[in-house]
């Protein structure tokens, strides 16, 4: 027919035969499996659909089967006829039948909503046939609008799907906030997610399951993110009160998907911490503390024949003490518990790790007590805190501690009291360990660099100059007619050591001047140009004191020694009144109070307060106590102390701080100044910002104010443009 030029008789006869046949089909198989509409049972739907859906797979297969027999046998009309008049080739044709005869209303609407209402009945928890809306999809997969791309599936059922999504999920946010408490809702979000996953995998088209997904995040996320980190008794804070590590997993998993997310995430983890923070600061601040001892307990003895005890003291430590050692150990629990959310349930995450950093570094600085409270739990723990421990356990409790130092700004603030307290562990001996000290210094020395740590380690070496020094006087001593009292002395840089106590003088007895000349004489007869000034308040001494039953060995500080050489030679009524004691030895007001409260009013009264009472008043009057028992031989009477420091001291402290800051500042100036010789104004005040970071965090007006200063002095000038600087050499 073709050859005889009836190719078009022959292509319209087999298109119109083609066509009758899909309508018969239609007629026969579609049409009556059209659902009925009237049931409201989702199984009973589910069964309709699928009759449906399978229906058109029928008629489908039986088309295409038809189809490529049509194929086999008009090839010769494919390959001369169709191309010659430009119609397509009887495949192409009969699809574009089916589309023309099939894909239309009323049944394209009935094949879509069959489909989506087996995509909602699955989605509200039924089981359907995924193999019947699988066969459909494919059947509209491969049929192309006008032969370009897009296929019926992506003009007609995509778009049905997506809208009616969008409308079921945000139905569900609504439903979900309402019904569920925050770990329940993430998980149902989970399990959405997952299902369309499935879903999009098992029968839709792979490239649905993009908007789908953006769908979901937009209606059960995006929407609610703020709502569910802080729903009231199930949020970010209840999941952490309650260690739900799994639930804080979903959450980060889920809250990363969207760009909104870890920003709100963050912000939360945050608030979480800075919360929990203020709450320790809080109650490190709520309790008003009494006095504290200086080493220990007033109830601290020592039994005879070597034996060690330690009768009556507190567990807690000295109430101002145990305040700080607390607040220390609540900002490390803390610090392992966020740590620990961090690495199983955020994934090690940076940006959460930089949230928890800067939490911690604000909230610890906040607490203007937090460098002195950090020097003490490391000065506990270096006293008696590491007993008993290995080497690697010392050096976790080290490094935990050096975790909390990290987040100081004031490194400055925190060395002045570490200093103190270190000075008082050397001079005293009550360090666990020479090996734990270096260690914590190495640690500190790795934090800050070597010039924090110069002061510290000058402490160590006089301390060895120190006993080298004594060995010599010792030796020296052998030749000559040594003191009544044999005296250790250590003698400290001024450079190096806290002297803050130099202004607590005293007046020795002739037996200690007689020992200190002896000292001085040997000292300055091998170091020429130098000068010594004792300091009577770090020193200690033992000595036997003879009471009516027997005699004791009592270990005092210095000060307490001057005092009771006083009542040598007294009589048992004889008294001494407080202003002759102060007028003999002139010691200080409050370091003479001290010590006598603990002489006469702790556990071990050497001396008798008249009238008896806990507090010491210049209206007092004193006396030996002869009649003085106690069952141990050797007896440690330490010094009651103040607070661990008042607010005039912490005033004080503060003083010194920024005057140093002043004297480092301008330094710092100098020495950028010298390098650079010419800087604009905020060039260098971000360079002397940056480089005095590791100790402080400067002010910017500060910073002003000594450039002003220098150049006042002439080391620098301001430039014409007076935004400039020049170094003047």
């Amino acid at each position: 027919m073709v050859l005889y030029k009836n190719g078009a008789v022959l292509y319209k006869g087999v298109c119109q035969l083609v066509a009758e046949n899909i309508d018969r089909l239609a007629q026969r198989e579609i049409m009556p499996a059209f659902p009925g509409g009237s049931s409201k049972d989702p199984m009973q739907q589910s069964q309709e659909g699928e009759l449906l859906l399978r229906a058109v797979k029928r008629v489908w297969d039986d088309h295409t089967g038809n189809m490529s027999k049509l194929r086999d046998i008009l090839k010769y009309m494919d390959r001369v006829y169709t191309k010659a008049n430009d119609v397509p080739e009887i495949w192409d044709a009969g699809l574009d039948l089916f589309l023309k005869h099939i894909i239309r209303p009323p049944i394209q609407d009935h094949i879509i909503s069959a489909v989506l209402s087996l995509i909602r009945i699955e989605r509200d928890g039924y089981v359907i046939s995924r193999s019947a809306v699988k066969e459909c999809v494919d059947v509209l997969l491969q049929l192309s609008i006008e032969h370009d791309s897009k296929t019926v599936y992506k003009r007609d059922l995509e778009p049905a799907v997506l809208k009616a999504s969008e409308i079921f999920y945000s139905a569900e946010g609504k439903h979900l906030l309402e019904t569920c408490d925050a770990p329940e809702y993430l998980r149902r979000v989970e399990g959405r997610l997952d299902s369309e996953q499935a879903r999009t995998y098992h029968y839709l088209y792979s490239h649905t399951g993009g908007p789908l997904k953006e769908i979901l995040e937009r209606n059960l996320l995006t929407q609610n993110l703020s709502t569910v980190i802080s729903m009231p008794n199930s949020g970010l804070d209840v999941m952490v009160d309650l260690d739900k590590l799994d639930d804080l997993n979903r959450l980060y998993r889920l809250f990363i998907m969207v760009p909104d997310g870890l920003p709100t995430l963050r912000r939360s983890f945050k608030d979480s911490i800075l919360r929990r923070g203020r709450e320790i600061n809080l109650a490190s601040t709520s309790v008003d503390a009494g006095q504290d001892v200086d080493d220990g307990d007033l109830n601290d003895v020592e039994t005879t024949k070597g034996k060690d005890k330690s009768q009556g003291r507190a567990a807690a430590g000295p109430p101002t003490l145990a305040l700080a050692l607390k607040w220390v150990q609540n900002v490390l629990d803390l610090k392992d518990k966020f740590d620990c959310i961090w690495k199983r349930a955020f994934e090690n995450n940076r940006e959460l790790e930089s949230s928890l950093n800067e939490a911690f570094e604000d909230f610890i600085n906040l607490n203007e007590k937090s460098p002195e409270y950090i020097s003490l739990s490391i000065d506990e723990n270096l006293k008696k805190g590491l007993k008993g421990k290995t080497d690697i356990e010392v050096d976790v409790v080290l490094d935990k501690t050096i975790t909390v130092f990290r987040y100081i700004t004031e490194k400055d603030a925190f060395e002045r009291y570490y200093k103190n307290h270190l000075a008082k562990r050397l001079l005293l001996g009550r360090s666990v360990s020479d090996d734990a000290e270096r260690g914590m210094l190495a640690k500190l020395k790795v934090e800050c660099g070597y010039q924090f740590t110069q002061k510290l380690e000058g402490m160590f070496h006089d301390m060895k100059i120190s006993a080298d020094t004594m060995q010599a006087y010792r030796k020296h001593l052998e030749g000559t007619s040594a003191p009544e009292v044999e005296i250790s002395v250590t003698v400290m840089t001024s450079t190096f050591w806290p002297m803050s106590h130099s202004s607590a003088s005293c007046v020795f007895p002739d037996v200690l001047i007689r020992a200190c000349k002896s000292f001085e004489q040997f000292y300055l007869s091998r170091h020429s140009g130098r000068r010594l000034a004792w300091q009577p308040s770090l020193g200690n001494a033992d000595i036997r004191i003879q009471f009516k039953t027997r005699k004791h060995d009592v270990n005092v500080s210095t000060f307490a020694l001057v005092i009771l050489l006083l009542f040598e030679n007294s009589t048992d009524d004889e008294f001494l009144a407080y202003e002759e004691l102060k007028s003999a030895t002139s010691i200080p007001d409050t370091e003479l109070q001290r010590h006598l409260q603990s002489l006469a009013c702790a556990k071990f009264k050497i001396l008798k307060k008249h009238p008896p009472g806990r507090d010491v008043h210049p209206s007092d009057s004193f006396s030996f106590n002869n009649d003085f028992t106690c069952p141990m031989q050797k007896i440690k009477i330490s010094t009651v102390s103040a607070k661990i420091e008042t607010n005039k001291e912490r005033k004080e402290t503060r003083n010194r701080i920024d005057e140093e800051r002043q004297h480092q500042t301008e330094a710092c100036i100098v020495r950028i100044m010298k390098n650079r010789k010419h800087m604009t104004h905020n060039d260098l005040l971000n360079e002397v910002t940056r480089q005095l970071a590791s100790r402080f965090q400067p002010n910017p007006q500060n910073i002003k104010k000594r450039i002003e200063g220098l150049i006042d002095r002439e080391y620098l000038e301001r430039c014409e443009d007076r935004k400039s600087y020049n170094y003047l050499a």
